[in-house]
């Protein structure tokens, strides 16, 4: 499983925490036994070097990260309201603007049983170049994850159209859901209507809309199925959707029922929002998601 695109550090009022939606996804596949990679790139700087250090600490490869001596590795800051919910202030020109295409990438991509990518790691021209080769060098039955993940400006109805004609699975939130169907000029403000034309549209096999605390929908082109969510203490919901997207594509990796898939991914999403940062220790996992564990 491949998170590909932005990697950085996120500046919290807490402290300083590695993520990015890509890597928190390529941790979050890593926490629940699969294989991963996160394919992004970072300067030839200390936040760079802590970067690499920071993911062998989590038990994680650095071996498709790409190094700038040009550009700064990427930097957020972060900050979290009462309810915990983030605000985003995202530095630009950093080096996972400037992702390249390599043979090592090409390997990488023709290996990848699952790809996450989102609209933010394609803001500039380069990188969304890349990302296109990276998809179009994947194998016919690998699955496409398009985390749709609207941050700041940086998206467009152009992005986000192209992207899901590359994407076997779309996910969105209810937040993201109303502006996405303005920028595609669809009909249905209805979440699961929205989420039928979507399918068609694009000819995808599964399209997920979560809707933070109250759960989420997962429609297929057979069967619909609802969730309510999972009340926990919330920290901060840094990287909960991330967690979440590992969670559903783990299960749809498996053949699991929209049941199970939408049972584990709201598990995976409630236990990040318990803890603080994008990529909690390991040793916090609840008992209840090691039956997952492959």
């Amino acid at each position: 499983m491949v998170g590909l695109g932005e990697i950085l550090w996120d500046f919290l009022p807490s402290g300083r925490q590695l993520g990015g939606a890509p890597a928190n996804f390529a941790y979050m596949a890593s926490v629940l036994g699969c294989e991963s990679e996160v394919a992004s790139r970072i300067g030839a700087d200390e936040l760079g070097r802590e970067v690499i250090a920071k993911l062998s600490a989590l038990g994680m490869s650095s071996s498709y990260l790409q190094e700038d001596s040009v550009h700064p590795t990427g930097r957020v800051l972060v900050e979290v309201d009462q309810k915990g919910q983030p605000k985003f202030e995202i530095v630009e020109s950093v080096a996972w603007d400037f992702l390249q295409w390599s043979d090592h990438w090409q390997e990488l991509a023709r290996i990848a049983d699952a790809v996450c990518f989102g609209s933010l790691g394609q803001r500039s021209p380069q990188s969304r170049d890349t990302i296109r080769n990276f998809l179009r060098e994947t194998r016919r039955e690998s699955t496409r994850v398009f985390d749709v993940n609207l941050r700041q400006s940086f998206y467009s109805g152009e992005v986000i159209s192209e992207s899901l004609k590359m994407a076997s699975i779309a996910k969105l939130n209810h937040d993201e859901l109303p502006i996405v169907a303005n920028l595609l000029g669809m009909e249905n403000a209805n979440e699961e209507l929205a989420a039928r034309e979507l399918l068609n549209a694009y000819r995808l096999d599964l399209v997920c809309i979560t809707r933070g605390a109250n759960g989420s929908l997962l429609v297929n082109r057979t069967e619909v199925h609802e969730h309510s969510g999972i009340a926990v203490p919330v920290a901060d919901t840094v990287g909960a959707g991330d967690a979440f997207t590992a969670g559903l594509v783990h299960g749809y990796l498996q053949g699991a029922s929209l049941k199970i898939m939408n049972d584990l991914a709201n598990r995976m999403g409630a236990w990040v929002s318990s803890q603080r940062g994008a990529m909690p220790s390991r040793s916090t996992l609840p008992d209840s998601l090691g039956e997952f564990r492959r």
